[in-house]
């Protein structure tokens, strides 16, 4: 059995419903929260394929298709910029330096999956040598957002005992202070070398890139004693691939074409609360 999680952006009526229900071939059906979100019970041999169906019939509403007996979870594992903030910060220090454009449209075809993470990341780190390590504080302060939703998610999850992990392809110099006023628990991030007030080009340690962010989720699973089955992983871009893919439940939030492919649920257009609804809890979870 599956339960299917109808989420709507504003207002989700009852003709909406009634078309879930339909499509789904069930009439097993819960309001989480009336005119919100709702919940079917049905059987399905394609979880995906429904899916689709779902999306093409409620394009205003964001879908998720579960086994029922797997929909509780204890892992929360999530990307960083532009997932969890606004913004990809090192396009916004760039900025500092005058690159922004330059350094821009490698973080954008990085995030298709055309460059290697990699060398794509040391590339524009070596951009920044010289740049003032006050700008790092700056951009922070002036630029960084938390996205819609952020707050009560990480709230919620934690009100219910799920264990929550930032892992970021940026720097720990950002994903600290928002790891910290998200209130995740771990933060994973890399490490921007800094010489007599300025950055040097470089990084320190292992780079995070896709693979990493599989190993800390298989790190975290581990120590919880769980499976990957019972870990939630969201992102918006190819360096979260493996990780979302890999989760029970992966996640693709507002993301580049080739992670929304291989997600088994797509954000398209809530924010991020709407993961509440997905796992069970409900918008007053935070409360």
């Amino acid at each position: 059995m599956f339960v299917v999680t109808i989420v709507g952006t504003s207002a989700l009526s009852v003709r909406d419903a009634a078309l879930a229900s339909e499509t789904c071939g069930s009439d097993n059906l819960n309001w989480i929260q009336e005119g919100r979100a709702v919940d079917l019970i049905c059987q399905t041999d394609e979880p995906r394929h429904l899916r689709d169906r779902l999306e093409d019939a409620l394009p205003h509403a964001d879908i998720f298709v579960q086994r029922q007996d797997t929909r509780a979870r204890r892992l929360f594992v999530a990307d960083m910029d532009s997932t969890m903030i606004t913004v990809e910060c090192i396009d916004e220090l760039a900025d500092y330096a005058g690159l922004k454009a330059e350094v821009a449209a490698v973080t954008e075809a990085a995030m298709r999956g055309e460059l290697d993470f990699e060398g794509a990341l040391r590339e524009r780190v070596a951009l920044l040598k010289g740049l003032a390590e006050s700008s790092i504080t700056d951009c922070l302060n002036m630029r960084v957002k938390h996205s819609s939703g952020a707050k009560q998610l990480i709230a919620g999850l934690k009100a219910a005992g799920i264990r929550t992990v930032l892992v970021s392809g940026g720097f720990t110099a950002f994903a600290e202070p928002v790891g910290q006023a998200l209130g995740f628990d771990r933060v994973v991030a890399n490490v921007l070398q800094r010489q007599d007030g300025e950055l040097t080009g470089l990084t320190e340690g292992p780079i995070v890139d896709a693979a990493r962010k599989l190993t800390v989720l298989d790190e975290e699973c581990f120590a919880l004693g769980i499976t990957r089955s019972e870990a939630i992983a969201i992102g918006d871009g190819a360096n979260d691939l493996l990780m979302v893919e890999a989760a029970g439940l992966g996640i693709a939030y507002h993301a580049k074409p080739a992670l929304a492919k291989a997600a088994d649920a797509r954000i398209r257009n809530g924010d991020l609360s709407t993961v509440l609804y997905a796992v069970g809890l409900g918008a007053g979870a935070a409360n």
